[in-house]
């Protein structure tokens, strides 16, 4: 396989805690969110951490971060958009092709 026909990885995904992020995330149904607090426990990342590889997807259009409240308590909610989620299926295509060889004419198994 030439250069040229190698794919690039998304550079936003490609730091590996924001694909920790994205990974985690498109786990979730269409459209469902999850709180911070949860999702910060499953990725065992502080909340700085977090916030700042959330910033750069929601920069993206990747996440959508919403604050609200239940209640009279702050509560922040994060979810893949639909463009984060093309974006991640992208970007495991494109792993894939970097990770699978191909094979050529003539070339066995």
């Amino acid at each position: 396989m030439s250069d040229e026909t190698l794919p690039d990885l998304d550079p936003v995904i490609h730091a590996q805690a924001r694909l920790r992020v994205v990974s985690a995330l498109s786990q979730l149904g269409d459209g469902d969110r999850i709180a911070f607090p949860r999702l910060q426990e499953i990725l065992r990342m502080t909340a700085g951490n977090l916030s700042v590889h959330l910033r750069k997807l929601e920069e993206a259009g990747y996440v959508e971060v919403t604050k609200t409240h239940r209640g009279r308590t702050p509560a922040t909610l994060v979810r893949l958009t639909r463009r984060g989620r093309l974006a991640f299926d992208d970007y495991v295509i494109a792993l894939r092709t970097l990770l699978e060889p191909s094979e050529t004419p003539g070339e066995t198994s």
